[in-house]
């Protein structure tokens, strides 16, 4: 991906370094890490995960003396490029619809965080709040993504960012609202059903957004669509319920089959066109 010469964003909050108290929680945090496996390799709702946890102690987030590699940095300097690339995008595309575009702030973190929506540990995997409209994300969960779910370089890591940024736009859309209601008058079949949707939308929505960044920036370098497929198939509910357990209930899945991560993000990106990605219509996702 050619980010070098991109802009940088305003809106990175560098959590790293900062120790989350947590003392009284399931025994020292037991349950929260349990919890939040469940939550990354079972598909379970991961607001709900952040609620529980959140809602079992108050937390404090203490200052620690880091040093950070050179490496870490540049990572955090190449996703304050690719956030600052997502803000451009996406506002220009509300303004033209004669909207505003508000941005939302990329929360980085080490460990364990306190957002709007709760507290969670990195093992969870990155998420959104939008509560409080920030992306959280251990740069930890890269090593993972590379080593245990195949998907290396630096374009699967920006579509993890998109991923975030597309469930940002469905904050600001309105989406994520209805579609909370929607699962509260639904059995627990329905709400994962309607969560995979939203799962996918914002994969779509992320390759809308690199269409669009390549259209104005040509930020793509050959190989860059691959590792961002890669990334979508990569965590994929069935394969990672293959992974946990051995075998997949899609009855289960919450945010969608490798297949369908893929051909959502293929989608987007292809067409440029979030009207395109109205998952909740179709009747094939």
């Amino acid at each position: 991906m050619r980010w070098e010469q991109e802009r940088r964003s305003d809106n990175i909050e560098d959590r790293r370094g900062m120790r989350v108290s947590r003392k009284g929680l399931l025994g020292g945090g037991i349950g929260t890490i349990v919890l939040t496996l469940v939550a990354m390799y079972f598909g379970v709702d991961p607001s709900v995960v952040l609620n529980q946890a959140g809602n079992m102690t108050p937390t404090q987030e203490e200052q620690q003396q880091t040093t950070f590699s050179p490496e870490e940095e540049h990572l955090k300097d190449f996703m304050s490029a690719v956030l600052a690339n997502t803000e451009d995008v996406w506002g220009a595309m509300f303004k033209a619809s004669g909207q505003t575009y508000q941005q939302p702030k990329l929360v980085l973190f080490s460990g364990a965080v306190q957002s709007a929506c709760g507290f969670a540990e990195a093992a969870m995997g990155p998420f959104y709040c939008p509560g409080d409209h920030k992306l959280y994300l251990d740069m930890s969960f890269f090593n993972e993504l590379a080593q245990r779910h195949g998907a290396p370089g630096d374009f699967a890591q920006a579509y993890v960012v998109a991923h975030e940024v597309g469930h940002h736009v469905q904050t600001l859309l309105g989406v994520s609202e209805q579609v909370n209601a929607a699962r509260q008058r639904t059995d627990e079949a329905g709400g994962n059903a309607l969560q995979v949707r939203m799962e996918l939308q914002a994969d779509c929505f992320a390759g809308v957004w690199a269409n669009h960044a390549n259209r104005t920036r040509q930020i793509l370098e050959p190989g860059d669509t691959e590792e961002a497929l890669a990334a979508a198939a990569g965590v994929g509910d069935d394969r990672l319920q293959k992974q946990a357990r051995g075998y997949v209930v899609p009855e289960s899945f919450t945010h969608g089959s490798s297949e369908q991560r893929m051909r959502w993000f293929s989608r987007g990106m292809q067409s440029g066109d979030p009207g395109q990605c109205d998952t909740f219509e179709t009747t094939k996702l």
